[in-house]
Formats: C-alpha cells, sequence, structure tokens
C-alpha cells in the first residue's frame, strides 16, 4: 500500500502562478464583468514519495530537474550541516551569559548544573526538529510546519514577525556585538563609539551578503556554508583556548570542590526558572537547519545526525568554558563581570588579552551569517507560499538559491540601526520564539495522532516531544511573569498581523496593484538574474 502524504496549502508553483495571475490583471480589466482570478489554491505533497526519492541520487549536484525545472541545488552536506548549527547556536551568549546565570542560582555548582539542563532541553527540542524534518521535507522550518498544521493565518502571523522584528532585529543586534568587539582594542580604556559600531555592523551585513552573491559565483551555498565552517572552527578554537587554561589550574580552586560548589546557592523557583531562561538564550539557532532542508544532500540521514553530533558538542563545550571561567573567576566577582570572556582574557593572556574580543567578534560574524543564510530560505518559503510577493520565491538560474530574498534579508536587518533602543523591541518578544517552537512541536504529536500511518524516517519516545512542549508553556509562563506589560505589546503587534494578512494574501487586488508587482518581480528578476522556482521548459 502506498504511504499518505501530507497536502500542503501552498506548492513550488505558487510563485509561477503568482506571476501568472499578476499578468492577467490586463485581461480583468478589459473585461468589466469579470472577476479578478483567486488566489491559487494549490496542493503539492510537502512529502516526496519513496518512488520518487529512491530514484535521486543524494550526491548528485545536479540543481536543474529533468524537463528543465529549476530548484534548490542540494549541496549542504553532513559537515556543513553540524557547522552551520554550532557555527549559529555559539555566538555571543557563551561569553556574556554566564554572568546572568550565576547572577540567579549564586554558586558555581549549581550554575553548571543549570547549563547541563539547558542542554539537554535544547537537545530535546531538536530531535523533535529532526523528525519534523524528515516528515515534513520543505524548507521554512517552523514556518512550513504550522502551515501545515494550523493553517494559512497562524503560518502569516509567524512570518509577519519574524519578518518585521524577530530576524532582522536580532541580526542586526550581533552585528552590533560583532562591531563592539572588534573595535574594543582600539578603545581599550573608554567605549567604542556609538556611530561607529553601527557602521561597522552595516558593513558586517552588506559583506555577508555579498559573499554569499557576488564574490563566490561558482556556488553560493558552497560559499556560505564554507564561511560558516571557518568562523565555527575559529569559535571553537577561542573556546578551546579558555577550556585549556581553565584546566591548567582545576584542582587549585576550592569552590568547585564538591564540599564548596554550592555555598551560597539560591534554591529559589524564581531563580532557578530565570537562570534556566538565561542560559537557554545561549542554545538559540540549534532548529535553524530546518529552515533550508530541500538544500541538504540526503536530508533524511544527514539532518538528524547533524543534530545529534552537534548538540552534545555545544553542551560539552558550554559547560567546560563555564568551569574554566570558575577556575579564574569567583562566583561573586563573575556577577560584577560584563564580559567573562573578556576578563579571563585579561588574566591569562596579558598583552595578548585582545585576542578573546576579537574571537567575539568573529564568533558573533558566523553567528549572522548563519542567520542570514536560513532568513533568506524562510522569506522565500513565504513567497513560495504565496503569501509574500512573488519576487522574493525567485530563485538565481545559474546558482539555485533565492538571492532576492538573501538580500531583501539583509537590508530589513540594516534598516533597524537608525533605532537608538533596539534591545527594547526584541524584549517585547521574549515569548515569540517559545511560542512557535512549542506549536510547532505540538503539531508534529497532533499529526502523530491523526495521521498515525504517514511516512516517518525517524519517530522520537513521545516522552520526548511532551516534555518539551511542557518546557515551551512553562518559558512562555516565565516570560509573561516576568514582562507582562513587554509580553501584551508584543501580543498587540503579532495581531497586527490580521490585517495584514488580509489586505495583503486574501484581498482580490485591484488591476493596478496586480501591475505593479508585476513591474517589481520583473525587475528583480533582470537586477538578480533569477526565475519562479520549477519553471516549466517550454515546448
Amino acid at each position: 500500500m502506498a504511504e499518505p502524504e501530507l497536502k500542503s496549502r501552498g506548492s513550488r508553483e505558487s510563485v509561477t502562478k503568482a506571476l501568472s495571475e499578476e499578468k492577467m490583471g490586463a485581461a480583468a480589466e478589459e473585461t468589466p464583468g469579470d472577476e479578478a482570478p483567486k488566489p491559487p489554491s494549490p496542493s503539492t505533497s510537502m512529502i516526496p514519495s519513496p518512488s520518487t526519492d529512491a530514484g535521486k541520487d543524494a550526491g548528485s549536484d545536479a540543481a536543474a530537474a529533468p524537463g528543465g525545472k529549476i530548484e534548490l541545488r542540494r549541496s549542504i552536506t553532513l559537515g556543513n550541516g553540524i557547522g552551520m548549527i554550532i557555527g549559529t547556536i555559539i555566538g555571543s551568549g557563551i561569553f556574556i551569559t554566564p554572568t546572568g546565570v550565576v547572577k540567579e542560582v549564586g554558586s558555581s555548582g549549581l550554575s553548571l548544573i543549570v547549563w547541563s539542563v539547558c542542554g539537554l532541553i535544547s537537545t530535546m527540542g531538536a530531535l523533535c526538529y529532526a523528525e519534523l524534518g524528515t516528515t515534513i521535507t520543505k524548507s521554512g522550518g517552523d514556518y512550513t510546519y504550522i502551515l501545515e498544521v494550523y493553517g494559512e493565518l497562524a503560518a502569516f502571523l509567524k512570518l509577519w514577525v519574524e519578518m518585521l522584528i524577530i530576524r532582522p532585529s536580532s541580526q542586526y543586534v550581533v552585528s552590533l556585538v560583532f562591531a563592539t568587539y572588534l573595535l574594543k582594542p582600539l578603545y581599550p580604556t573608554c567605549s567604542v563609539p556609538n556611530s561607529a559600531a553601527k557602521l561597522i555592523a552595516c558593513m558586517c551585513l552588506s559583506e555577508l551578503t555579498m559573499v554569499v552573491v557576488v564574490v563566490v559565483m561558482g556556488n553560493i551555498v558552497k560559499a556560505a556554508t564554507k564561511v560558516q565552517d571557518l568562523f565555527t572552527a575559529s569559535k571553537l578554537l577561542a573556546l578551546g583556548v579558555i577550556i585549556t587554561f581553565g584546566f591548567i589550574q582545576i584542582g587549585d580552586v576550592p569552590y568547585l570542590t564538591p564540599e564548596l560548589a554550592f555555598e551560597g546557592s539560591k534554591m529559589g523557583v524564581d531563580n532557578i526558572v530565570l537562570a534556566l531562561y538565561s542560559g537557554l538564550f545561549a542554545f538559540g539557532g540549534w532548529n535553524y537547519l530546518n529552515y533550508v532542508t530541500e538544500e541538504m544532500i540526503n536530508p533524511e540521514r544527514n539532518l538528524p545526525l547533524s543534530i545529534i553530533i552537534s548538540m552534545p558538542i555545544v553542551t560539552v563545550v558550554y559547560v567546560l568554558t563555564n568551569m574554566a571561567y570558575f577556575t579564574t573567576i569567583s562566583p561573586r566577582e563573575m556577577v560584577e563581570t560584563e564580559a567573562v570572556a573578556v576578563s579571563f582574557g585579561e588574566y591569562h593572556l596579558g598583552v595578548m588579552a585582545w585576542i578573546i574580543p576579537v574571537f567575539v567578534g568573529l564568533s558573533c560574524f558566523g553567528a549572522v551569517n548563519g542567520s542570514l543564510f536560513t532568513s533568506a530560505r524562510l522569506f522565500y518559503a513565504g513567497a513560495r507560499e504565496g503569501q509574500l510577493p512573488a519576487a522574493l520565491g525567485l530563485v538565481h538560474t545559474d546558482q539555485f538559491t533565492p538571492v532576492p530574498s538573501l538580500v531583501f534579508s539583509c537590508l530589513l536587518s540594516m534598516m533597524y540601526a537608525i533605532s537608538n533602543d533596539i534591545f527594547s523591541v526584541i524584549n517585547l518578544f521574549s515569548f515569540f520564539t517559545w511560542l512557535c517552537v512549542g506549536m510547532a512541536i505540538a503539531g508534529m504529536i497532533w499529526l502523530r495522532i491523526t495521521k498515525p500511518n504517514l511516512r516517518r524516517p525517524i519517530k522520537m519516545f513521545l516522552v520526548i516531544p511532551v516534555t518539551f512542549v511542557l518546557s515551551c508553556v512553562f518559558m512562555i509562563a516565565v516570560s509573561f511573569w516576568a514582562a507582562p506589560y513587554e509580553c501584551l505589546i508584543g501580543c498587540s503587534i503579532i495581531l497586527t498581523g490580521i490585517p495584514a494578512y488580509q489586505l495583503g494574501y486574501k484581498w482580490k487586488k485591484p488591476h493596478v496593484v496586480r501591475k505593479m508587482l508585476e513591474i517589481f518581480t520583473t525587475f528583480c528578476q533582470k537586477i538578480f538574474m533569477s526565475v519562479p522556482e520549477e519553471k516549466e521548459a517550454l515546448d
């Protein structure tokens, strides 16, 4: 018996049909009594049939499918996947966040336990995403999963907030941290000028975009993944230096002994919860590989393996790095330190202490690269489903990557340079990531109940997704408890996506609007040398 397939509410041909719809506007205008064509209602399977997969060469480098179709190139290997997860997770968090964890729990021993638990929770979520990514084999991550389970409106609200707030603001913030640490050796006795940091941050974003669009035209995806692999190696090298210096003197530290490790611990529920919240922030990015599922070679094997290999590495490195910090800086001193890694470097490296800020900057640079890479795939997925302008769903004719979406993501991020208080904007949506991830994994449980015979190459024990969903509910509750006013404002902003959904997606646009969209799409096709994915060859 053939295995059942999921039917999506969008398809890869949505962009092509959207273009056709725009071009039909003139005909609709000339016929007064006719209605404008309705938005397409495609139904392409999200899960390829076994017979189709069996005939594909997992290592094939061909991007142009038979029949003249253009689709995303499968060129992300297992090593690239591991590098992307590790490189995206390890940003500035491990160099700064330890202060927040120790401030809440009060002792080195309890702090190390919190970091271990954060790694366990993140690994559970990543394993659930391995099942989701091999069951629903389309790029787009959370957006694609929410679209399948909860429908178009919920998916659009996710896309709306990610596009306007989450992705561009977080990318700009990490770029700003990169710029600050990179410039800090030039301003050792004073703070880095804000204007200089903003300029370097925008240069960081534009340089990364140029690297994956212009510099290496032989293969854009390989260019981006090589950049990611390079900076992942630099991050691990920096943390390796910290761990090595820490273990050299670990035997001389009294507050890492079993007798004193838990001295001064704060065991209150609120302290533990806030410490977990700070630690989990440093693990953010474990789900980013699911945004590029369609570009992975043999995703049924490489996606779960990338997760299984990378998450324990990150967890072990984080725990060992914190242990190394404690060999030099006491818990009380750490609370008063703004950048614990920099203080560690000043103590051990002397005149070479400038190396640590540079490594922190490079770490942030690599994290921005991974975020830009996956953000472009998110916007591309939204355009392919018809929920964003068709121009964002175009694919480069030679590189087979969504170049317009990548440039769009970069421009949105640089717009946040005009903000003087970007962190307050991000704080409004502290709960949003947990909400979307929890919805996606709850949807996975729902699919197990409603479609038990669905093809699942990987199937986690039910206790793992259930536990993680409960953890997400807990984290959302903590967000509203800690900052209720900010979270309510965030909810209000999310709801502004409803009129945008009605006007931008459901509304039958008049001829003049369709004509403007057609002109804009044609312009993007010419300037970016891009066409809709899976464009049929002319007979």
